[in-house]
Order: structure tokens, then C-alpha cells, then sequence
């Protein structure tokens, strides 16, 4: 019998033998090969250093002389960080990703410049143009997924429009100027490409982060990542609150007024941009890490669906746990940020995720995120109901001053009757971060604005394009097998249908929405290839007698 169990031992361990991998040794010639590769890299990068840091210091010097200090210091940065992302598109998307949510913080450190406001596109830009090249050299497609490229086209073609005809028209015609009028200073074709930048800047973002992800091992990295950066922002925004609370930081309390209720850059509070605190008056708004409080609050709005993904995707438990405390830092952000919009859309969102994806049925992993969310909460309620009872009142109050689904209305009424023309008013008339180079019109809800900048045609497309990403993402991660990837990509789908067709205020113009409704959807549709990745890895033989399609990137 014990010769029978030994036997038996040998043979299970023989066959176990081969899901062991080990590391394969390399031949001298080969670790040769390495070392020239890794001195030509550290050649290339230092070369690459001193070149850039050259030409920087050089228009550096001559914007000191002209413009000063606040000039220059964003030259040179712009320039070192514009050639090493050309250079290096992988690590300067990453790189782009953790500025996105840190960007206000470092516009008002470095120095309030508008140039500033456009810094994480030193990032973002050279990237987009590196990819581009590298697609048509490896033959790969540049638009992901094909089935967007006819509605894209057609926004695209429509946006072209407006901004030849109609901006053009206005920087060649200028409206006339009554006898004592001073003409207004703008410059239309300048308004109209920035706001063609808004509008559809940032969707190449897609093919981005569909090629920025190679394999399980980039995806897992990327999500985590978010997840970090959400629990750094979510803890500085706290933080920023118990500043204000304890009176390190004044905020807007010892002001007068009118000035008790609006957000100035002057009450700053060592993290974000502008706010309102004047307990007196029971206001606050706070920015968080952001330029702006309503920034802050679609940060908390978007990151409850990232936290959601990651606390039910992720297959590690530590990682599942951390996505839980980043979830009840949001919670509680919303609670204390002043926000009502972030306040009423975070619950809303984590309930709607539940059912549409279908993680309530999970007991599993929701019954521990399910309890240890409602402990967390709770805790926050029963110590601070003062703080809690104010933001519903506050909500409430608001809510009943003007109900949403009435300014909804409003809003495209006026617009439908103001827009000059079929193709619209022009690009950037309608874009708040577009004001510097022309008159423009405050429209507070997005499929309005988009309708007075490029017109009925203009919007036509553009629903067009969020119609059939919305759909074809619905597709994609329906197509899914791996529990995991299909759990993450339910709720990336999620997160593309609310904003898509949200209209109240205008995310999907800045940030942080404009990247992260972009960048994720091209991580939705990457995830069917990871899906069979997976499939491949655990079968060997037929995964070597495929050629995997990786770009070099």
C-alpha cells in the first residue's frame, strides 16, 4: 500500500512539474546584447536631456526678458516634458494620468498662468502624435473601435465647418462698432481651435490607453493606480476641510457680503484652486486638488465607478479592501466638499452600479463592500449629523429652487432660438475655458452648449458618436468570459451610458471627465483582447502557434 501512495506521490508530482517555470539562463552572447541595449538606452536618454534642456533654456531666457519669470519657467518645463513623452508615449500617458488630478494643485504652485491650464497636454500631445506614427508604420488601425469612425468623421467634418465658415467669417468680418464703441479684442480662429481642442481633443485618448495596456500585468497596474490616486486626493481634500473647520486656513469667513458666497482664488487653502467657506452663512465649496469646486465634485462622481470596478474586480483582497476605503473617502468628500451635485450623483451612481451590473447578486464580495461601507458611513453620520443635516437642507433647498429636469429644458429652449445658424455660433463661443480670446456665452448644460457652438447638425453627430460608443461598449463587454475583466468592464460600460448622456453641466469639457470618459473606454475595449489572452496563457501549445498583435509602444 505505501509503495502504491508513493507511486501515486511521484506521479502527481511529475505532473506538476511543468506549470513550474523557470527562469531561462541567458548565453553570454545574449547578456552581451543586453548591456549594449541598456547603454545605448541611457545614451539616448541622455542625449535626449541635453538637447531639450538646451533648446529650453535657450526660449526660457528669451521669454525671462520679454514676459518674466512666470513665463519662462513653463517653457522650459513644457519642452523637457513634450521631448521625453515623444520619446517615451508609455510612460508619459502614465505620467499624464497621474497629472490629470494634480493639475490644479501644480498650476497655482508654479505660478497662475493660462498657459498653465493647458500643461497636462505636453503630456498628452506628443503621445497622440507618437502613436499616430507608430500605427502607420506597424499598419495598425489609429481609430479604436472602427465602428465610431463614420459618426466621428461626420463631427468632425461638421466641427470643420463651424470653425472655417463661421469662425472665420467673424476673425474676417467683425461685427460692426457703433460711433463710441471700443471693439472688442478677440481673436475667433484662436477661440474656435481651442474649442475644437474641448470638444473633440481628447477623444484619441481611446487608441491611447487601448494600446498603452499589453497585458494583464498593464491593466492590474493601471486600476490600481487609480485607485492610489484616488485615496491621495480624496485624504488632501479631507485635509483641506479640517483646515478650513480649525481656522488654519480663513477660507471666506471674515469677508462681506456678496463675497461670503463666491469662490475666490484668494481663500485658497494650500490644495486646489478657488473656494467658498463661510460656516456663518452655512456655504462651503470646496476644490479639492482641482482648479474649481464643481472639478472636485465630478472627480468624486467619476472615481466612485473606478473604486466600484477595482473593489469587486480586482482579484487580489488587499487591493479589494483598499478600493473600499478609497470608496468611503469619496462618500464622505461628497458629504463634507459641499457639493450638491457630487452629494446626490455618488450614492445614485453606487446604487445604479449595483444593479446594472449585477454585482448585488454577488454576495460574496458584496455583503464585506456592502457592511463595510454602511460601518464606515455610518460612523461619519453619528459624529458629525450637524455637517450631514446641513448638505441635505442645502440639497434640498436647491433642488426645489430650480429642479434640474426644468433648467434642462430652459437651456436648450434659449440655445435653440439664439444659435446663428444650422452649423452653429462657433467653436469655443459657448467653452468657459476659452474666454481669453473672445467673447463668450455662459451655457450651463452640455448637449445646449454643444448645439449653439456647432449646431443642430453639429449635435446630431455628436450624439451619433456617444449612441454608438455607448453601444458598441455594451457589446464589448457582454463579449467578455473572464468573471474579472467582465465585472471591470461592466462597470466602465457604466460609466460611458451616464456620461453620455448626462446634459447637466458640461463634465464632459473639462477635466477631469474629458480624459477619463475617453481614456476608459478605450480600456473597455481592450479588455476582450486581455480576455483572450488569458485564454492563451493557459493553454501554451496553442498559444504559441498564435501570433499575439502587440504594438511597439
Amino acid at each position: 500500500m505505501a509503495k502504491v501512495k508513493s507511486k501515486f506521490q511521484k506521479s502527481k508530482n511529475s505532473k506538476k512539474q511543468p506549470a513550474k517555470k523557470e527562469a531561462p539562463t541567458l548565453s553570454l552572447q545574449e547578456r552581451l546584447a543586453q548591456k549594449r541595449q541598456a547603454t545605448k538606452a541611457r545614451k539616448e536618454f541622455m542625449d535626449l536631456l541635453s538637447k531639450s534642456l538646451s533648446i529650453g533654456l535657450f526660449l526660457g531666457f528669451l521669454l525671462f526678458l520679454f514676459a518674466g519669470i512666470k513665463a519662462a519657467l513653463p517653457a522650459v518645463l513644457g519642452i523637457l516634458v513634450m521631448s521625453f513623452s515623444y520619446k517615451y508615449p508609455r510612460q508619459a500617458l502614465i505620467g499624464f494620468m497621474i497629472y490629470v488630478p494634480f493639475g490644479g494643485t501644480i498650476t497655482y504652485y508654479i505660478g497662475n498662468s493660462p498657459i498653465l491650464q493647458l500643461a497636462k497636454d505636453s503630456f498628452y500631445v506628443p503621445v497622440a502624435i507618437a502613436l499616430w506614427q507608430i500605427c502607420r508604420k506597424q499598419k495598425l488601425p489609429f481609430i479604436v473601435p472602427q465602428q465610431i469612425k463614420i459618426p466621428l468623421y461626420f463631427v468632425l467634418a461638421s466641427s470643420l465647418l463651424t470653425l472655417v465658415f463661421i469662425n472665420g467669417g467673424q476673425q474676417l468680418n467683425p461685427p460692426p462698432v457703433g460711433l463710441l464703441q471700443t471693439p472688442v479684442k478677440e481673436i475667433p480662429i484662436g477661440l474656435g481651435i481651442l474649442g475644437l481642442k474641448v470638444f473633440l481633443g481628447y477623444v484619441p485618448l481611446i487608441t491611447c490607453a487601448y494600446y498603452l495596456i499589453r497585458d494583464k500585468k498593464d491593466f492590474l497596474l493601471l486600476t490600481r493606480l487609480q485607485i492610489v490616486l484616488i485615496l491621495i486626493c480624496c485624504g488632501l481634500g479631507f485635509l483641506q476641510y479640517l483646515l478650513l473647520v480649525v481656522g488654519i486656513c480663513e477660507g471666506t469667513r471674515n469677508l462681506e457680503g456678496a463675497a461670503l458666497f463666491k469662490a475666490t482664488l484668494e481663500a485658497r487653502c494650500y490644495f486646489g484652486g478657488a473656494l467658498v467657506y463661510s460656516p456663518s452663512q452655512g456655504i462651503i465649496r470646496l476644490p479639492g486638488t482641482f482648479v474649481a469646486p464643481w472639478q472636485w465634485a465630478w472627480f468624486l462622481i467619476s472615481s466612485t465607478f473606478f473604486a466600484f470596478a477595482t473593489g469587486f474586480s480586482d482579484p487580489s483582497v488587499l487591493w479589494r479592501l483598499t478600493s473600499l476605503g478609497s470608496l468611503a473617502l469619496i462618500f464622505v468628500n461628497a458629504v463634507v466638499s459641499g457639493q450638491r451635485i457630487a452629494l446626490a450623483l455618488v450614492p445614485t451612481c453606487f446604487v445604479m452600479l449595483l444593479l446594472l451590473t449585477g454585482q448585488i447578486a454577488n454576495l460574496k464580495r458584496f455583503i464585506p463592500i456592502g457592511v463595510g461601507l454602511v460601518m464606515i458611513l455610518g460612523i461619519a453620520v453619528v459624529t458629525n449629523p450637524v455637517v450631514v443635516q446641513e448638505r441635505l437642507d442645502s440639497f434640498l433647498v436647491r433642488w426645489n429652487a430650480s429642479p434640474p429636469q426644468d433648467f434642462i429644458i430652459q437651456q436648450f429652449e434659449e440655445n435653440w432660438k439664439n444659435v446663428d445658424t444650422p452649423i452653429g455660433s462657433g467653436l469655443g463661443r459657448a467653452t468657459n475655458s476659452a474666454r481669453a480670446l473672445g467673447e463668450t456665452k455662459l451655457v450651463e448644460t452640455y448637449y445646449p452648449k454643444v448645439l449653439y457652438e456647432v449646431g443642430i447638425f453639429g449635435v446630431l453627430g455628436f450624439f451619433a458618436l456617444v449612441n454608438v460608443l455607448t453601444f458598441t461598449g455594451f457589446k464589448t463587454y457582454r463579449s467578455i468570459k473572464n468573471r474579472n475583466f467582465r465585472s471591470y468592464g461592466a462597470s466602465m460600460w457604466v460609466f460611458i451610458l451616464f456620461i453620455s448622456y448626462n446634459t447637466y453641466y458640461y463634465p464632459l469639457d473639462v477635466d477631469p471627465v474629458a480624459v477619463y470618459y475617453w481614456f476608459f473606454a478605450g480600456v473597455l475595449f481592450k479588455l476582450p483582447a486581455l480576455d483572450k489572452q488569458e485564454k492563451e496563457d493557459a493553454d501554451p501549445e496553442k498559444a504559441n502557434k498564435k501570433k499575439r498583435l502587440q504594438i511597439k509602444f
